[in-house]
């Protein structure tokens, strides 16, 4: 909804009238301008700066056009009884000159086909776009944790930004939000930092940047700039009653963006790393039962055995004082920042042990029972099912010792989702284990594919999944 604001100007006029004859009246004298004060010299540069960097960063912020299935809900049961077809608009950020594009992994969600739409130039002016060309893309991976999701087009010399690094940015910093709000391509709007650490979930360790600068739907997927004109974060969602922007929007880190888009370019997922421990805050509570040295802090409850952290010599009980030289008063902080580790990064720990300080370095290694990290990326395409959406791994003696015990031997295990296909529309999540097909055991991709190929539209279609040891059917009527 869009909302006019009129400002009204008031002016008052003071007239002295004073007796005068006519004959003596004077010529007023001439009025000369008032020289520029330094404040306004500061305001005219700021001005100009701000309307250069629209221009530089508008050219490397692209609309992406989505079309895609959704679910539609049953007026009478409230329940999502249909499924259509829909087109939505996100944005995103070009990152390569070569056509490698981010966005947000929600705006890519459910696609069928994806389309980006490149502005060459902006008219300073009236903001006109100008030498627009569109692309078809390809959705080379996507992150749900983070957010983010990595697009490819063909094309050469699209100018690109660069990431700037987000633990430099402060609270009370000017930024600008650009992006196509509500359809409205390359839009642009200016506020400040207001939080840098803002964690919307206790439970996933991921922080945002939260701005006041104006984020409504279609900025999705564009960028958070400095004055630089550098990227500090991806505008990805809003808190608001209304729907619309209240001031009060959250953007992905640029250095959350960095770690992700080195792995969804490299691999096509993210390999999550693991140090092996499980840390708890210090309360008094804890502090007087376990006589600590201090009240508040973070403590080790448990160092998972046989773990890279049991390795390398941390203890449960371990007071930790520092990690890579910086304090932590929160686990929940800790684990931000473990979370952008790399595989093969060291976490450098010192911690308090009775009375010894010791440090100890550990390695971050990879995650186990983690489905992306059990495919070989470089033979990722051929377990990709097109039609289902997903990438498949036959579950063989091998691979099952990788994965948490099934109750049902075999089966088609899910590694990861791809664009293009309606599995999280249907309910698949990396880590299920497919074990029938209306009925047909699944003993291959081979069997899975001819399997689909062969429902016809309107047709069911149920699959018996296992997903943490719990069997599940998924059950609708196939929609092509």
């Amino acid at each position: 909804m869009r909302r006019l604001f009129t400002i009204a100007l008031l002016l008052s006029c003071v007239v002295i009238v004073g007796f005068v004859p006519a004959a003596a009246q004077l010529p007023a004298p001439a009025q000369k301008p008032a020289p520029a004060t330094t404040m306004r010299r500061t305001l005219i540069g700021l001005d100009e700066d701000l309307q250069a960097l629209a221009a530089r960063v508008g050219s490397s912020v692209v609309t992406i056009e989505v079309s895609g299935l959704t679910t539609v809900q049953d007026p009478n049961t409230r329940q999502s009884a249909y499924i259509a077809r829909e087109q939505s608009v996100g944005s995103g950020i070009v990152v390569d000159p070569s056509g490698y594009i981010l966005t947000n992994a929600h705006v890519v969600e459910h696609a069928t086909s994806v389309s980006v739409l490149v502005f060459r130039h902006r008219n300073p002016q009236s903001g006109v776009i100008g030498d627009s060309e569109r692309f078809a893309a390809k959705v080379l991976g996507r992150d749900s944790l983070s957010d983010l999701a990595l697009l490819k087009v063909e094309a050469t010399d699209l100018p690109a930004l660069e990431l700037a690094d987000s633990d430099q940015v402060h609270v009370g910093q000017i930024c600008l939000a650009f992006g196509s709000p509500l359809g409205l391509e390359n839009t642009v709007t200016l506020g400040v930092i207001s939080s840098t650490q803002r964690q919307l979930n206790a439970t996933v360790p991921l922080v945002y940047l939260q701005t006041d600068a104006a984020i409504n739907p279609g900025n999705s997927g564009g960028p958070l700039v400095d004055i630089e004109g550098k990227v500090i974060g991806m505008n990805t969602m809003i808190a608001s009653q209304s729907g619309g922007s209240e001031g009060v929007g959250f953007s992905v880190p640029s250095n959350t963006i960095g770690h992700v888009y080195d792995q969804l370019r490299k691999y096509g997922h993210v390999r999550r790393g693991s140090l092996g421990i499980v840390a708890r805050e210090i309360n008094p509570a804890l502090a007087g039962g376990l006589g600590l040295p201090q009240q508040s802090g973070v403590i080790l409850e448990d160092v998972v055995p046989n773990s890279s952290a049991d390795h390398s010599g941390l203890h449960p009980g371990d007071i930790v004082l520092s990690v890579d030289g910086k304090s932590y008063q929160d686990p929940r902080a800790l684990s931000v920042l473990l979370f952008q580790k790399r595989i093969g990064d060291i976490a450098s720990f010192k911690v308090q042990r009775g009375a010894h300080a010791l440090t100890v370095n550990v390695p971050v290694t990879e995650r186990e029972g983690d489905p992306e990290s059990i495919l070989d990326p470089t033979q990722s395409a051929g377990n990709i099912v097109q039609k289902l959406g997903i990438v498949g791994l036959k579950v063989t003696e091998s691979v099952a010792q990788l994965i948490p015990a099934t109750r049902i031997p075999g089966g088609i295990l899910v590694t990861a989702l791809t664009a293009g296909g309606n599995a999280s529309l249907w309910g698949l999540q990396p880590g299920d284990v497919i074990h029938f097909l209306n009925r047909v055991p699944l003993d291959s991709l081979e069997t899975l594919r001819k399997t689909l190929a062969a429902i016809k539209p309107g047709d069911p279609v149920v699959f018996s999944i296992e997903r943490a040891g719990q069997l599940n059917y998924i059950a609708f009527n196939n929609p092509e």
